[in-house]
């Protein structure tokens, strides 16, 4: 694969990621939207469906890692970090991509969700912001080390699920049935781990959408939370590393 080839496939793939992902979020917790108060079973499935989509998008293109912690936990197996920088590029671009067409595509439910008066009357300084979950992840409990053990602890088994299951050797990406699997270990790592602090399990996931919400011109749409925006980057991270040495000491 070339430096162009994995760019321009992992701003496609990510983009396509948060946009469907973000675009359940939306859906569930908007006001005016016809699938509002949906539940997580509904978030965490159109996540999953989200990584199934992006993967057989662009997995021949890039090898559709899509995720920051992915890519460093296969750089660390294989010993080889030269493409790491246009990965992560190509992640934060699409990450910022696909939540701003989040935006668009529920343009009018964020305009009522944040002129709603039980919102719009709160101060602006009374904490994350009403919309942001649509974005990015928080903590229902704010612990810092709770919540950065609870990212790695769920990024782990993503990545030594890919590792182990989903990598096709010949690209160093997803293969056809990889894409699939690793797209129901998502599911399954919402439904039983996300609930502490939403999942994020992806830097560039976090990161990227939560720097669209700073920057989009959304009426009372609060802070971004930015004293929380390091645990989604680094407990991912983490994870990412211990799953990859795990699989260097007991799989390879």
């Amino acid at each position: 694969m070339s430096s162009s080839d994995i760019f321009i496939g992992e701003i496609i793939g990510t983009a396509v990621l948060i946009l469907l992902g973000g675009g359940v979020v939306a859906a569930v917790v908007l006001k005016r939207s016809k699938a509002q108060n949906a539940g997580w079973v509904a978030i965490t499935f159109g996540w999953g469906f989200a990584v199934m989509t992006a993967v057989y998008m662009t997995g021949t293109l890039s090898g559709a890692h899509l995720n920051p912690a992915v890519t460093v936990g296969i750089a660390i197996k294989d010993g080889d970090w030269s493409n790491t920088p246009v990965y992560f590029a190509g992640q934060m671009v699409g990450a910022m991509l696909g939540a701003a067409l989040v935006w668009l595509a529920y343009y009018g439910q964020f305009q009522a969700h944040l002129r709603d008066p039980e919102i719009a009357d709160k101060p602006a300084d009374a904490g994350p912001g009403p919309v942001l979950g649509v974005f990015s992840t928080g903590p229902e409990i704010r612990n810092v080390w709770q919540n950065l053990t609870t990212e790695a602890i769920g990024t782990l088994v993503l990545v030594l699920a890919v590792l182990t299951q989903g990598l096709n050797e010949s690209g160093k990406g997803l293969g056809p049935l990889g894409g699939l699997i690793v797209a129901f270990v998502v599911v399954s790592i919402g439904l039983s781990l996300g609930g502490p602090t939403g999942y994020a399990i992806n830097p560039a996931r976090d990161l990227g959408p939560r720097i669209v919400h700073a920057l989009l011109p959304l009426p009372n749409k609060g802070g971004s939370d930015w004293s929380y925006a390091w645990i989604p980057i680094a407990g991912p991270l983490i994870g990412a590393a211990a799953a990859a040495g795990i699989y260097n000491i007991a799989f390879a």
